[in-house]
């Protein structure tokens, strides 16, 4: 269970290119590695999986208890090492208390905190911004810092000055615009997208060997605490490797470059519940998996790909027909707006009555509860689960099935479509917050027969 915890002083400081380098540099001195994302990021994980190869999941408190957190961690943690990028400044979070904060990751998984900060024309006001961070909170979990942006000159002098105030330098990242990758709205841009992505990581990975302290962050994570897993824990995992005759109940799961948002541990409880996910492409495959009982249509960037998503028209039939005839369907986000009759007029599905249309601001943007009105395909009237929502696209017809409440301000709005086979809305589930939605979901997918 070796781990640590990359985080940073704000948004914007380097934390995430200084991530993929020790990725990339550790893997070249070849150690078993498993990532992680503090909060509700799609982005980042699927560009560790997809460059890197490796296993990455989310730690997110406000979806999770601390032992949910720690249990997470035991199942997905990586042979040799772990590392985890937190989200936005480390102690940034939901209000003025900072919940959900990379702080609280850290904390509840006792994995010790390296900071990064962008030091570019700082001396000893590093040393203030480090010092602070560390004494912020009692359980700071704040072990050292890795400068950003500077030059090999300037770092002597840094490492001294934060080092006379006992607080470990591991080094820095000089600033290498050619190995910059490029972002969108909802972050990294995919790896698919970069042409010269094996280079850019190459060049990430020198400049880590070279001016890194690799040795010694090595040595911090392997000073990183035991966690203990819970009973339930241990109960659910023995359960989903216990052998059953019974056919496994048999999910379809978009997945391509137009549907590419989803939590990984989504999946996994899925598969502990007896499921068999099979993949399908909207863009490419011209028809559904063969005998499946329930669809699962997840969010990513249907709005780049409506020429091809439209031309398909012989899968939009069928996924139509298909839900018409009462499949459960869980639809969110991208996926909800596929069902759509169009995006920016561009026929889609076309079960959900209506247009999604593009704006110039994010849309109910962060963390919210929501809580059912009526029965439906994943609960009872009056049950609730933790999600998300980061969309800038918005629909004429967002649903009426569930009350939404923000975490931050305490808004509250109506949302989702829902019935006795459908969830369709702009939120994203993250589905062991509240596993009874997901067992819902398979125990209706296994009744239904097509």
């Amino acid at each position: 269970m070796n781990r640590i915890l990359i985080s940073g002083t704000n948004s914007n400081c380097g934390k995430t290119t200084i991530t993929m380098a020790l990725l990339a540099a550790f893997q070249n001195k070849g150690l078993e590695i498993a990532s992680f994302k503090s909060g509700p990021d799609y982005i980042d994980p699927m560009f560790h999986r997809k460059v890197f190869n490796v296993e990455t999941h989310n730690l997110d408190p406000y979806f999770s208890t601390e032992q949910m957190l720690c249990d997470q961690f035991i199942r997905n943690c990586g042979k040799d090492l772990s590392i985890i990028e937190g989200a936005m400044g480390f102690y940034d979070g939901i209000g003025v208390e900072g919940r959900a904060s990379a702080w609280e990751v850290a904390k509840s998984i006792k994995a010790p905190a390296v900071l990064i900060i962008d030091a570019k024309g700082m001396s000893n006001s590093a040393a203030a911004i480090i010092k602070g961070f560390k004494e912020f909170k009692e359980e700071s979990m704040v072990e050292g810092v890795i400068f950003n942006g500077i030059s090999p000159m300037l770092y002597p002098l840094l490492r001294d000055i934060v080092e006379k105030e006992g607080i470990k330098a591991y080094g820095f990242l000089p600033r290498e615009e050619k190995y910059s990758i490029g972002s969108r709205n909802l972050g990294l841009i995919t790896a698919d997208e970069i042409e010269d992505i094996k280079e850019k990581i190459n060049g990430l990975r020198e400049l880590a060997e070279k001016y890194i302290d690799l040795d010694g962050l090595y040595e911090l994570a392997k000073s990183a605490q035991v966690l203990e897993a819970s009973d339930d824990f241990k109960e659910l995992i023995q359960s989903s490797k216990t052998d059953s005759n019974e056919p496994k109940t048999r999910i379809a799961v978009s997945r391509d470059n137009a549907f590419c948002f989803m939590y990984k541990e989504n999946i996994e409880i899925l598969e502990d519940l007896g499921c068999e996910v099979v993949y399908f492409s909207p863009l490419e495959d011209e028809e559904l998996p063969k005998d499946i009982s329930g669809l699962y249509l997840c969010g990513g960037y249907p709005e780049l790909y409506t020429g091809e998503l439209s031309k398909n028209r012989k899968l939009c039939d069928e996924i139509k027909d298909i839900i018409e005839r009462g499949i459960p369907t869980i639809a969110e986000c991208g996926g909800f707006m596929y069902l759509h009759d169009s995006i920016e007029n561009v026929p889609m599905v076309g079960f959900i009555k209506g247009n999604c249309i593009k704006t110039d601001k994010l849309q109910r943007f962060g963390y919210i509860e929501i809580k059912a009105l009526q029965d439906n395909l994943l609960c009872n009237e009056g049950d609730s689960i933790r999600v998300h929502e980061f969309h800038y696209y918005d629909s004429e017809n967002c649903g009426e099935a569930f009350m939404a409440k923000k975490a931050s301000n305490g808004l509250e709005y109506l949302c989702c479509h829902g019935s006795d086979s459908l969830y369709a809305g702009f939120p994203h589930i993250y589905l062991p917050a509240n596993p009874d939605f997901a067992k819902s979901f398979v125990a209706n997918a296994r009744k239904w027969k097509g």
